[in-house]
């Protein structure tokens, strides 16, 4: 008999042996399958899965997940695709761009974190409004380009009322402190950043001034969970019981968020309550109402696809729900 062979083998009589007072998962960690997760430590929306590792929540379903930082969400996609990691959390415009690239490595499967309101476009002085900044320079990046769009749309403007200028999120604060740009549109806590840097400038608003979220209720371009397709196909149970344990993990940052920013706050580098004062600015989605939340996310992703499609950031719009594979969640 093989080494592996008898550790199983020992585990399983162990547990038979001591069942009246020990759940029958005690098998040994080797044994467990490797599902790694893909996420960022500097983004709060990761909170939920990584209380999902940090309480042991993984262990319970008999899985050994341990989480791989990847900071960019085009170098998460190609982790899964790669399968170097089962499954990730990232920014749904990058998935889009993936699906109108065939990429069908993947599915998606849920949304537990959303902050409608943490994305917005500030101006530095002299700058009150959209109508203030025409045939000037507003620079934006990824998902903040989309809701400096809807923004401008709010305005009665366009994209070809202003100078776009695609800057790095990390370069913004010191472009607008300069003058090299007059207004830049991002996401928390890189906005309060913009504030510091002109501090007596002015916030044009925010994605929770958007169509997309008068729509939907989101922000303009909110995370989105991807599994790997191999894993679902060939292991529909191991997918099953990584979707439960998020979902507890989702479950247990919205009923404590005390003890979740006590979790997972060495990860961010931060201290508890600042860690604790980030989640309570967030919106966490758990089980409850599971079915309806993933529904409002596939057609807030549809509707993305569209906007990418038509601002020729994509050069097809994907039908999204082609990608959509829920049946190994828990109802």
């Amino acid at each position: 008999m093989r080494a592996s062979a008898k550790v199983v083998s020992w585990s399983i009589l162990i547990c038979m042996f001591l069942a009246s007072q020990l759940p029958c998962r005690l098998i040994a960690a080797e044994t467990m399958p490797k599902l790694d997760f893909a996420g960022s430590v500097t983004w709060l929306g990761q909170v939920p899965i990584l209380v999902a590792v940090e309480k042991g929540f993984f262990k319970d379903e008999g899985l050994d997940v341990n989480v791989q930082v990847i900071l960019s969400s085009s170098d998460r996609i190609r982790a899964v695709t790669s399968g170097s990691v089962a499954f990730s959390n990232l920014g749904r415009s990058t998935v889009i761009s993936e699906m109108a690239r065939g990429n069908d490595s993947f599915f998606y499967f849920a949304n537990v974190d959303d902050s409608p309101g943490s994305e917005g476009c500030w101006a530095r002085a002299g700058f009150q409004s959209f109508s203030d900044l025409k045939g000037r320079k507003i620079a934006a990046n990824t998902s903040a380009e989309v809701t400096m769009d809807g923004l401008l749309q709010r305005a009665g403007m366009s994209m070809q009322d202003v100078q776009f200028v695609n800057l790095s999120p990390n370069e913004m604060a010191l472009a607008l402190g300069r003058g090299d740009v007059d207004a830049a549109c991002v996401w928390q806590p890189l906005l309060d950043n913009l504030k510091k840097a002109a501090p007596d400038g002015t916030l044009l608003g925010t994605d929770a001034d958007t169509e997309t979220y008068r729509r939907f209720g989101t922000m303009s371009s909110p995370d989105i969970l991807i599994i790997s397709r191999k894993l679902v196909e060939e292991h529909p149970d191991q997918a099953r019981r990584l979707a439960t344990a998020i979902l507890r993990g989702a479950d247990y940052v919205i009923a404590n968020p005390e003890a979740a920013a006590a979790a997972v706050a060495h990860l961010f580098r931060q201290p508890p309550e600042v860690v604790l004062a980030g989640i309570r600015n967030f919106k966490y989605y758990g089980s409850k109402g599971w079915r309806e939340h993933i529904d409002k996310h596939t057609e807030q992703m549809q509707f993305l696809s569209l906007w990418l499609h038509r601002n020729k950031k994509i050069a097809s719009a994907p039908d999204v729900k082609q990608w959509e594979k829920t049946s190994f969640v828990p109802e």
